[in-house]
């Protein structure tokens, strides 16, 4: 047997509350000119002038960087590292969701390395090494899904092709994460149910997968069972602190377990992202029950098993069934005609999914016919 190695080094804070602790977290690493890192729509929102003023009467000064929007992209991280060189800032504070925390990963990267940021994506021809220890930063999430705060990739779209890229490496990882669910209290019916959705996604191809993760595992079928729990009150009342809590959780869960590989609907929402611009758990949302469908000869024991925990029955078969019924329970769309994908996209979407590297940890092997088969059948 080979040799395997695993890491989960995140110092992770969980709480109500715990945001509170950003200045002091700041203040004991030595940092005293942070750059706060956030999305254009939650910066006019008072989660964000709240930190900045617990940030100030802690002595700290915080410069903003609001130019975070959609898919984030190359030239959104060139305009942060610019804002973290004009501010001569010595830290990072990410606020939002994964766009944001992504942008805030990519910015601590290129503060301190020469190059263009796609130039450190995995698969770039003459990928560039991180040789530099990154400024301390630290994250807190806002939404319940990506579980970036916890990963050690950012996506960074290439905004001439439109391809999501992924930079990949431990030193990415935050200095700390302060997970509040009050943040994401009020969040939108239709946000919560497509990020939570993103977030038991991850929890599901993680498990999926091949890979040899037993750690990942014994995390992803846990963060199965919570989300399924906890994901129809979250979308149902958006004060329910306890839903809200254990969603939050959830998407920690799916965000260290995926470091083990995800599978063939990440390649399929890459692609309509990439292709129609649709929004990533919403795509992951519309795309899983279908792959899961294509994936039941592969892989019977495993989706038994996560019916089984998800409470949706004993095999394979119920798990499919129940995920279509969740979608209906949470408002999320049945198929991709319902957010205008037309058939003369398809070809396009297989194209994207194919050359998308996710599937390669697919239990079922996916050939481009495949994928042309599965966005059909979707359709």
């Amino acid at each position: 047997m080979s040799i395997a190695r695993f890491a989960f080094p995140t110092a992770i804070q969980f709480g109500p509350g715990v945001r509170r602790e950003a200045a002091g977290l700041l203040t004991a690493a030595g940092v005293r000119r942070p750059l706060l890192v956030v999305d254009r729509g939650l910066a006019a929102l008072p989660p964000t002038a709240e930190l900045e003023a617990a940030l100030r009467a802690a002595g700290l000064t915080v410069a903003r960087f609001d130019g975070v929007q959609g898919n984030p992209g190359a030239q959104q991280v060139a305009a942060g590292v610019a804002a973290y060189r004009a501010h001569q800032a010595d830290g990072i504070v990410g606020l939002g969701g994964g766009a944001a925390l992504d942008v805030a990963k990519a910015i601590a990267l290129m503060a301190v390395h020469p190059g263009e940021v796609l130039e450190y994506a995995w698969d770039h021809p003459a990928v560039r090494k991180i040789s530099q220890a990154l400024p301390c930063w630290i994250a807190l999430p806002t939404t319940s899904g990506t579980g970036s705060e916890v990963g050690r990739s950012a996506v960074i779209s290439d905004e001439t092709t439109h391809v999501k890229k992924i930079i990949f490496a431990p030193a990415l990882l935050a200095r700390a994460v302060l997970a509040d669910p009050e943040l994401t209290l009020g969040l939108p019916a239709p946000v919560t149910a497509a990020t939570g959705m993103d977030a038991l996604t991850h929890n599901v191809e993680s498990y999926l997968s091949p890979a040899y993760h037993p750690l990942c595992d014994g995390i992803a079928l846990e963060g199965a069972r919570i989300a399924a729990r906890s994901l129809p009150a979250a979308v149902q009342d958006g004060a329910n602190l306890a839903a809200r809590s254990d969603l939050m959780m959830a998407s920690l869960l799916g965000g260290i377990a995926f470091q083990k590989d995800l599978g063939a609907v990440h390649s399929c929402a890459h692609a309509l992202s990439a292709v129609a611009d649709l929004h990533h758990g919403l795509a992951n949302g519309i795309m899983i029950d279908w792959v899961m469908r294509f994936n039941l000869d592969a892989s019977p024991v495993k989706l038994a098993e996560l019916a089984r925990v998800c409470g949706a029955g004993a095999s394979g078969e119920d798990f499919v069934a129940w995920l279509t019924a969740l979608k209906a329970r949470i408002g999320l769309p049945a198929r991709l005609s319902a957010v205008g994908v037309t058939a003369s996209a398809i070809p396009a979407l297989a194209q994207v999914a194919f050359a998308d590297p996710c599937h390669q940890t697919n239990p079922r092997p996916c050939t481009l016919a495949d994928f042309i088969a599965l966005f059909t059948a979707a359709l």
